[in-house]
């Protein structure tokens, strides 16, 4: 690994280690994210959100991701046979339920500040506690961020346009009740480049496994043939 490469990845796993969620859920979803979020970050992933639902049985929902923002099946088995043991002891919902694994999707919820920094120039409806400027929900191109908030280049009309509305707003992070991208082609292509590049780090991952096997393999025969 070139030196480059290793610091990007302290970097990386010093930010997953360090960087908080500023917006989280309420209620019995909170309980359950105290619970998992520590699990996840030990085996090198982010907790993005807990949504829990009971449309259909009882469903508890855990987005994942890798630092990268990457998610790909075997790191969703990964996670659930970690998890599965730990709540079958803490027991954080009082009935049955299904746990179900997922990645963030592709509108995703925004959930820390690097978040609204890395899908600086996609679409972006939120919804804040409290109102700002007379409003609690927003729309709009995510700038990016300047200190601890979001600047959002707002769609408008031609009579915001003829009022003087203000074409950029900043709305604090961690005032946002929601936030999340909107579906669009260039955030779908975008999503498409990084699921590829996530799948081919995972195919190269197993063939270094199978490559370190092997030789261990190779190594444990020669030392029996030399006994």
């Amino acid at each position: 690994m070139a030196a480059s490469e290793a610091r990007q990845a302290v970097a990386t796993a010093t930010q997953n280690e360090t960087e908080p969620r500023l917006i989280v859920e309420p209620g019995l979803s909170a309980r359950v994210a105290s619970i998992a979020e520590p699990v996840i970050e030990q085996l090198g992933y982010r907790l993005v959100r807990v949504k829990i639902s009971g449309s259909d049985g009882c469903t508890v929902q855990i987005m994942a991701e890798r630092p990268d923002g990457s998610m790909v099946v075997e790191d969703c088995e990964t996670i659930s046979r970690a998890l599965s043991p730990v709540f079958d002891m803490a027991d954080p919902i009082e009935r049955a339920y299904r746990l179900e694994i997922s990645s963030p999707g592709i509108d995703r919820p925004l959930v820390r500040k690097s978040d609204f920094d890395r899908y600086a120039g996609h679409l972006v409806k939120i919804e804040t506690e409290i109102p700002i400027d007379g409003r609690k929900r927003f729309r709009g191109l995510l700038v990016g961020t300047e200190g601890e908030a979001a600047r959002i280049r707002q769609e408008g009309n031609k009579d915001d346009a003829e009022a003087g509305a203000a074409a950029e707003i900043l709305l604090p992070i961690a005032e946002m009740g929601d936030a999340r991208l909107v579906l669009t082609d260039d955030l779908v292509t975008a999503a498409l480049r990084r699921e590829k590049a996530a799948k081919r780090e995972a195919r190269a991952a197993k063939r270094e496994q199978r490559h370190r096997r092997h030789k261990s393999g190779q190594a444990g025969h020669a030392a029996n043939q030399g006994d």
